[in-house]
């Protein structure tokens, strides 16, 4: 369904055991992130008003998420480390050339986000099947869900905005860009690394 090209390796989930403290932190920062990505594509691109309704949903949806987070890691005991580089994104949002018209930008900006929710969705699923702890476990799968729907809630939305045949080009190119990238990853208790 998702269409990634590599798959995670299962081992990462012994890495993320060793230190759920630091998936947790984490990940409540890639809610946060997910929350500015929604918000920005609200402010670059009001004119899509189909888009700006949805991305207002989001931007509820991917703060609550931020905050179920943040829940867990206070009942835990601890308290949210600081943010951290995403060394998968940053390579991610090199693969399209800089520039273009509008509709070209917010297409490159939607297959984006949809490959960040799918790899998210994936890891998630994972954990939810992996972790030995029974409460993150069903913690995981449930967000799991919501990650999907936003995978194709971005797929759709590029595949609407942008000429289909090119747009499905683009995707099938990114997600092979993305394999390359996941071959140094997974290395480390990161939501995407």
């Amino acid at each position: 369904m998702l269409g990634l090209k590599l798959p995670t390796d299962p081992r990462w989930v012994n890495i993320v055991e060793k230190n759920i403290e630091e998936i947790l932190t984490d990940h409540a920062y890639c809610e946060q992130k997910a929350t500015s990505t929604a918000i920005s594509l609200i402010v670059s691109f009001p004119e899509y008003t189909e888009l700006v309704q949805e991305m207002t949903k989001l931007v509820k949806e991917e703060i609550s998420h931020f905050k179920m987070v943040h829940d867990k890691i206070i009942e835990r005991g601890w308290i949210l480390g600081r943010d951290r580089k995403d060394d998968y994104v940053l390579q991610l949002v090199t693969f399209f050339p800089k520039g273009g018209s509008r509709t070209t930008q917010l297409v490159h900006r939607l297959l984006y986000a949809a490959l960040i929710e799918a790899r998210s969705c994936e890891r998630f699923k994972l954990l939810s099947e992996e972790l030995e702890d029974p409460e993150l476990a069903k913690f995981y799968k449930d967000l799991m869900v919501s990650e999907a729907n936003h995978y194709t809630m971005f797929l759709s939305f590029a595949r609407q905005y942008g000429e289909r045949n090119e747009v499905d080009k683009k995707w099938e190119e990114l997600l092979v860009y993305e394999a390359e990238i996941m071959k140094s990853l997974g290395n480390k208790e990161t939501i995407h690394g």
